[in-house]
């Protein structure tokens, strides 16, 4: 394990895309796939993608989000397993918070499994409150979280 991760955070780019693929069907249950990806980044005028990238030019992580109008929705956020628990999902969510700041938006919206302990932590922290309970909101049957955190 890496636990001093030096890393930057960018735009995703185009030539990103397997990188970000690859790492989504390593960490999420319900991945989407390339074809959901590639429309998500060249398609939707509301999606926007931020990539964490080691020194070493590996892509580690990254978030998804869409803004539209006064409000934003968080998709995604995924790090690279061994890279957990180093900042770099907070980052994201800073760099992501720090955007709707420079955008105005006034609310940031997320659903979490209810299982994943680690990611309820990190939103509680960076000011997201759990608003209510949306039973078998995922393919699987498990509930989620709906989360929410004003933008100031």
């Amino acid at each position: 394990m890496n636990k001093d991760a030096k890393f930057s955070i960018r735009k995703m780019e185009i030539d990103d895309l397997s990188e970000v693929v690859f790492l989504e069907q390593e960490s999420i249950v319900a991945a989407w796939n390339k074809e959901q990806l590639q429309f998500e980044l060249l398609e939707n005028p509301f999606a926007l993608f931020k990539v964490a990238v080691a020194e070493t030019g590996t892509i580690i992580g990254f978030i998804i989000y869409w803004i539209t109008f006064d409000s934003a929705t968080i998709a995604q956020i995924v790090v690279k397993d061994e890279y957990r628990r180093q900042g770099i999902a907070t980052a994201l969510l800073k760099t992501m918070i720090q955007d709707c700041l420079d955008k105005h938006v006034r609310l940031i919206t997320l659903e979490v499994r209810v299982s994943n302990e680690a990611a309820i932590k990190l939103y509680e922290e960076n000011g997201f409150k759990k608003e209510r309970t949306k039973e078998n909101y995922y393919p699987d049957g498990e509930d989620a979280f709906y989360m929410m955190r004003e933008v100031y």
